[in-house]
This record gives C-alpha cells, sequence and structure tokens, in this order.
C-alpha cells in the first residue's frame, strides 16, 4: 500500500503540473487574439505596468484552470460510461448484484458506490472514481460468465478501486491521453445539437480570431496578405498546441503505466483479504482469460482510456485497433503474475501472520 500510495501522490501532482502547463501554453498560443481583450480590460485597471500584466495572467489562467479541471470531472463522470454504453441501475432491477455489493461494502466498510450495467458481451468491469462519488460497472457477459464466490471476487476487486482512491487517480489521469488519442473531444458536451452547431461556433471563433489578427498583423484586414498571414498564424498555433499536448501527455502516460501496475496488484490482494478467498479471484481470473467467446468484432471502436480501468485489459469490444497514432494511458501486469501472488496471499492466510 505505500507504494501505491506514494504511485498515487506523484500521479496527481503531476496531473496538477500538466494541467498547469496545458491552461498556460493555450493562453500564449491564444495571445495574438487575446491581445485585444487584455488591452481593454487594463485599460479599466486602476494601476498598469507589471501589475496589469500579472492581474491579466491571474483572471485568464485561474478560470481557465477551473475549467480544465471540470471537464475532467464531467469526462470521468460521464463519457467513460457512455463509451460503454453502461446506465445507472438500481436495485429492482438487479436486486442479486446490489445485494453482493452491499454486502461486501459493508465488510469493506466502505459507502455503497452507484452500479451500472454495460450493454456489452464481453465479461470485464471498471471503477469510476470522482469527487461526487465512486460508480462500479460490470458488462452483462461479466454476470452472465460469473457468479457466485467468482463474482464476489471481482465486485471486491472493484470496490478496492474505489476505497484505496486510486479510482479517482486513475480515471482523472486517463483524461489527457483520451484528448490527445481523439478519444475525447469537448465540442460533444458544449454542443449536444450536433455538427450543425459545431460548424457554426467554429465560423464564428474563426471570424472573431481573424478580426482580432488585426492587433498583430501589419497588413490591412480583409487584404490578401493579411488573410495569408492570419492562415500562418492559424497554422501554426494548431501545430505547436498538438504537438505541446503530445508532450505534456508523454509523462501523465508513463507514471499511469507504473500506477496501473501497483493498483492491480493492491486491489486483487485487497480483495483476497476482503473475501477471505484468494482462491475465488484466481478462478474468475482464470475464467475470463480462457473466454473464447469474445466477440472478434464490435460495433464500438476500441477505446484504451476504459481498457485502462478494466479488471482485465481487454477492455469492452475486441475490435482491432486503429492504425493511426494511439498512446496508451495504462499497461496491466499479466494475469499469470496476478494469479502468482494471490497464490502467495493464499499461502499468507493459511498459514497466518
Amino acid at each position: 500500500m505505500r507504494t501505491l500510495t506514494r504511485r498515487m501522490l506523484w500521479t496527481l501532482l503531476l496531473l496538477l503540473a500538466v494541467d498547469i502547463a496545458v491552461v498556460a501554453t493555450a493562453a500564449v498560443l491564444l495571445t495574438p487574439w487575446l491581445a485585444p481583450v487584455r488591452d481593454a480590460v487594463a485599460a479599466h485597471l486602476p494601476f498598469g505596468g507589471a501589475s496589469a500584466r500579472i492581474a491579466w495572467w491571474v483572471a485568464v489562467l485561474a478560470p481557465a484552470l477551473v475549467a480544465f479541471v471540470w471537464a475532467q470531472l464531467r469526462y470521468t463522470r460521464a463519457q467513460t460510461m457512455a463509451e460503454v454504453d453502461a446506465r445507472i441501475v438500481g436495485p429492482e432491477e438487479y436486486p442479486a448484484l446490489h445485494e453482493r455489493v452491499q454486502r461486501l461494502a459493508q465488510l469493506a466498510d466502505l459507502t455503497p458506490p452507484r452500479i451500472a450495467v454495460a450493454d456489452a458481451d464481453v465479461p470485464n468491469s471498471f471503477a469510476i472514481g470522482t469527487l461526487g462519488g465512486a460508480t462500479v460497472v460490470v458488462s452483462e457477459g461479466l454476470l452472465a460468465t460469473l457468479g457466485g464466490d467468482e463474482l464476489d471476487a471481482v465486485l471486491a476487486h472493484e470496490l478496492m478501486h474505489v476505497a484505496n482512491r486510486d479510482a479517482t487517480v486513475m480515471t482523472l489521469a486517463s483524461f489527457l491521453p483520451s484528448l490527445t488519442n481523439g478519444e475525447y473531444d469537448p465540442l460533444d458536451d458544449l454542443l449536444p445539437g450536433g455538427s450543425g452547431s459545431r460548424y457554426a461556433l467554429g465560423l464564428v471563433a474563426l471570424g472573431f480570431a481573424y478580426v482580432c489578427s488585426a492587433r498583430v498583423l501589419a497588413a490591412p484586414v480583409g487584404s490578401l496578405s493579411f488573410t495569408l498571414g492570419f492562415l500562418f498564424l492559424f497554422a501554426v498555433t494548431v501545430l505547436f498546441g498538438g504537438v505541446a499536448l503530445g508532450v505534456f501527455t508523454a509523462p501523465v502516460v508513463v507514471l499511469g503505466r507504473s500506477l496501473s501496475r501497483a493498483r492491480e496488484f493492491a486491489a486483487d490482494r485487497n480483495a483476497a483479504q476482503l473475501t477471505g478467498d484468494p482462491a475465488a479471484l484466481v478462478e474468475a481470473l482464470e475464467t475470463l482469460e480462457g473466454n473464447d467467446e469474445r466477440p472478434g468484432t464490435d460495433k464500438r471502436t476500441a477505446y484504451a482510456g476504459v481498457r485502462g480501468l478494466c479488471f482485465l485489459p481487454h477492455g469492452f469490444d475486441t475490435a482491432a485497433s486503429s492504425d493511426s497514432l494511439s498512446i496508451e494511458a495504462r499497461s496491466h501486469p499479466p494475469t499469470a503474475e496476478r494469479i502468482e501472488r494471490l497464490q502467495s496471499v493464499a499461502r499468507s492466510l493459511e498459514t497466518g501472520p
């Protein structure tokens, strides 16, 4: 647990530093278009010079950072479940599942999380942790494949992710890799109306940027040289913004992979201790790994962010990955190594402290 806690702390600190760096970089890249707004604000301040510049940057970065963190929390709470067609279910619909989770949560002295069921034949599960509470997601395939002590063991594993708080850290850490891979589009949240709204917003934003470019471009507004200068400036901003996003994502990926291994081993060990039956989790791992009935294709594309959170790394579908560049945020430890460690836990429970 000490190793897991240390890695979680480092990951959280890095996420905060990366969030600040992303917001600051975006502000710098957008400076040519924000300059008129900055000048208008500075003209109404009772002070000028360096104090006015500092006040401007604080006024821009502080709300932008809050909005960026809010976007991450919204992503982990809604977008992740939407990607696997999961929905919150009540005890009247899945009474046995709720009874299991309630019983295990009581054993762990844990507030029972929300329960969601994903419409997927692939047996898998994962836990989402946010500041507003936790959600355990299981697939229909998992409920059909496992039962009894094996299902209890998997649910206990997910509850341990919630209890250890690593579910919250990992769901937050999935945001930048998913954004970089193109798996998450912020405009989907801002513009639920469809492509028409997106095009309209894009045209308005381009028009605003075009007019504001007069602050940094010497040519007359509307001239060919002004338009070419604007297009060049816009292309450079997009290019460097994409490169910077990839650079900032890289350390999150590295620490996320390291945290993934530690958190899976910890959740396995804690779940085995909670149920007192390590063999049940071993049998669940062997059953799911040996399940050859997973579909070879799926209507949904492979979603790396969810795969990194799952009990087993194949995620909720087995569709072939895209040939485009993809950044994997996490890597699971080998199942054989997990089983070996669980067998060690079983021996220690048999022999006592």
